[in-house]
This record gives structure tokens, sequence and C-alpha cells, in this order.
């Protein structure tokens, strides 16, 4: 891995707060990725599974997380199963977890071969009454392909019908939506890295470089400071491209005169961050699009000061889309008319900013996190309000990482990173 190790203790501390919601006499599993083919003898990078990440730090294929609170012998109440590495693995793949080195990433002083795992399971389940399982329940989830997880469960329920059932997810929706402060720091180093990559990019762009080249840039210098690269697809979206919300062809010349869209970061140990930002092509603003500018930043500094302890989530969506009907009234895209004639399922606001203004950052750039309960100090979300106007060729979106924090204004994670117009354009222009 290309990230610096990561103290055993915040995974010591995460297991700790998933038993501490078991029911007694529970087993949870947890099981890492697989390795997802595209063709003949080609892979796609493997990413391990962030729940499994995130209780014990194994950024390994292959491997098993087993917690068991009440197992008989203690030494079974943590257990790791790893592949069992050799000479010719070494060879042809490099250096595998050994059981040494699992136990100083993981804190878990007990670690068993893979092959060890179908004996051992079966005698604790002798134990167990209650089998946790662990599930995908993101809100946002679509995947359609069988996971290591989905083969796990089946295989489970099928060999152990008598045990009762339950899931991990809505322990790991508790508790992964609350960072520890190691984490805060891990997610600060991703936005670091991605200040590092966007202050190059002013540097670089003008009129007649391609959407691919300013990604190249980006990457370049991710990579270049520890990062695998891009926390998720990006987008580098001139002119137009900007309303379609999710454009990551980046294969489009930009043209003088016209913004352009980044909605791009960096991940660091499979901690992400998320950052947008709007910027001329040729390093100046027009009057219109700093006007533009300018109303969608007062929306992002005045949504980023309500994500306080207690706030709710939809309650919070709901008042930024007010902030944001007075900006659109102010620039001439709405009227009086279209408020009061507006269906109350979809406000007016809608036609212009049609998408979310938060969401949990974390291990995933969509992290799990409960969002139907007031907002707990600790909790990471972003902040990316937007307006796109597809008949001025125009869109626009900034995008922040924040801190709630237990009193006071939440914390920027990207505070460092240039934001206000003036900054960019001077930022620009020096260099050139």
């Amino acid at each position: 891995m290309k990230y610096e190790p990561i103290s055993s203790q915040l995974f010591i501390k995460n297991r700790k707060k998933f038993m501490a919601r078991m029911a007694p006499k529970g087993l949870a599993v947890l099981n890492s990725n697989d390795i997802y083919p595209i063709g003949a003898d080609s892979t796609m990078p493997f990413e391990q599974h962030r729940d499994i990440f995130y209780l014990c730090g194994a950024d390994q294929e292959e491997t098993i997380l087993l917690l068991f609170p009440d197992a008989m012998d203690k030494k079974h109440r943590e257990v790791l199963f790893v592949r069992e590495t050799n000479a010719h693995i070494a060879v042809w793949e490099g250096a595998k977890l050994t059981k040494e080195r699992a136990t100083r990433i993981s804190g878990i002083q007990t670690v068993y071969w893979l092959t060890d795992f179908d004996k051992v399971f079966f005698d604790l389940m002798t134990e167990a009454e209650t089998i946790y399982l662990n599930t995908n329940e993101h809100y946002r989830q679509a995947v359609q392909t069988q996971t290591r997880e989905d083969r796990f469960i089946l295989e489970c329920k099928s060999k152990f019908p008598a045990h009762g059932v339950a899931k991990s997810n809505p322990i790991l929706q508790q508790i992964r939506g609350v960072k520890e402060p190691e984490e805060i720091a891990l997610m600060q180093r991703a936005c670091d890295i991605t200040e590092k990559g966007f202050r190059r990019v002013l540097g670089f762009t003008r009129p007649g470089v391609w959407e691919y080249e300013i990604e190249a840039e980006l990457l370049h210098e991710f990579v270049r400071n520890r990062s695998k690269g891009f926390a998720y697809t990006p987008i580098i979206a001139s002119g137009n491209n900007a309303n379609v919300l999710h454009y990551i062809e980046n294969n489009q010349q930009c043209k003088d005169g016209d913004l352009i869209l980044m909605d791009v970061a960096a991940e660091y140990a499979n901690y992400s961050s998320d950052l947008t930002r709007t910027i001329p092509v040729n390093g100046r603003f027009t009057p219109r699009q700093r006007e533009v500018y300018e109303a969608v930043l007062r929306v992002k500094n005045e949504a980023t000061q309500m994500l306080v302890p207690g706030t709710i989530w939809a309650e919070y969506h709901a008042e930024v889309g007010k902030i944001m009907t007075s900006e659109l009234l102010g620039l001439g895209l709405l009227d009086k008319a279209d408020i009061q004639n507006q269906d109350p399922d979809r406000p007016a606001y809608k036609k212009y900013f049609m998408h979310g203004t938060s969401h949990h950052i974390g291990l995933d750039t969509h992290d799990y996190g409960e969002l139907k309960t007031p907002m707990k100090a600790q909790m990471v979300f972003t902040v990316e309000p937007g307006i796109y106007i597809p008949e001025e060729k125009m869109g626009v979106r900034l995008e922040d990482d924040v801190v709630i924090r237990e009193k006071g204004a939440p914390f920027n994670l990207m505070e460092n990173i240039p934001i206000e117009a003036e900054e960019i354009e001077a930022l620009m222009a020096a260099g050139r």
C-alpha cells in the first residue's frame, strides 16, 4: 500500500464499538471484496470492502473477520483469517500478510490461515445463537453483482438454518457515521493531497487544453503524494458539459470564455475526500459567471453553518432549498410566479439545482451514516450546492468537506483550498 501505517488503536476502538452493540451470543462475520475480472487474465485493481477495513485494517483479498464477544475461549472473541502465503506467491504477487503482520495492523491476537475458517467457524457456531450477516443497505446502492458477502450469506443460511439472523448494517450505520480523531486526520490528509492537485491545475488550465489533460495533471499530483488516485470517477466538465451531473467522459477541449467544473478529489488510506471547484478556462470570470458563482458560494457558506449537532438531514435540505430559491430569484432565473405556482413536491428551484446538498463522507465517498436521526458531533458531510443553466452553457458547483463539532461552527477540512473568485483569478494569472 502507498499510505503510511495506521495505528491499530483505531481498529481496536472500532471493534469495541461494534461488539458493544451486538446481542448476547451473537457472532459477526465480515468478508473482504472479491477481485473482479475484466476479461482473459485481466482483473480490476483490488479494493477492500470498507466494512472489514474499518474494523481491522486488513487491506488484502480473501480475508475474513470474525467477532464473537461471548466466545468461551477468549482467544476466539476476535479472529482474523488471512490467505496463507508462500514463496511462489511472494515472487508472482508480492508479499502478503503474515500472521504477525496481520496482528500488528489489526490489533487482533488470533490470526488463522483462511483454510482453517470452516472448522473454526463451525465450532464457534455451536456456541452462538445469532449470526450477524453483513448486507449493503446504503440508501444509494444499486449493486447487481453477487459479492463474496452474498455468497457467504447464502451458504451460512443453508448450513445453519436454526440460528437467529441479525444485520450488521444498522450497527455500522451508527458507528461509521461518527468519525474517530484518527479517521478525521486521514481524511484531512486526503483533502491536503486534493489541494495540491487543485493548485497544480490552476496554473495549468488555459484555453485549448483538453479535459483529460487536466485529469492527468491531477492524477500525477495525487499519486506522487501517496494516494492510489481518485476517490471516485473524476468529473472534468467544461462549458455545457457541466450541466450533465455525472459527466465522466472528460474528452472535450476547454474553450476560451467557458467555465470548467471539476468534481475531483483524492483518496488516502481508503478514506475519501470530495471536492468541487468551478474555474474560468481563461482565468477571468465574466460578470455573469461571477454573479452565478457568488450566488452558489453564498448558498454553500450558509448551508455549512447549519451543520451542527441536532440538525435533521431532510429539514436541512429543505432550508437550503429556500436559500437557493432566493438566490435564483436574484439571478433572474426564477420569478415570483414560479414560486407561487410551484409543486410542493417539486419546488421551482429544482429546475436549476436538482441534487442534494450534503452526504456523509468517509471510507466511502457516499459514506454510511444515519440520516433520519439528528446529526452528531464528529460526523463529516460534504456541502455542495450548484446552479446549472443549460441555456447559458454554464454550470457552477462548489463543494467542501466539513466536520460537525460539539460546539461552534463546523470545521472545513478544505479551508485551505482556494474558493474565492479573486483568489482563483490571481492564482491562475500567476501560473501563466
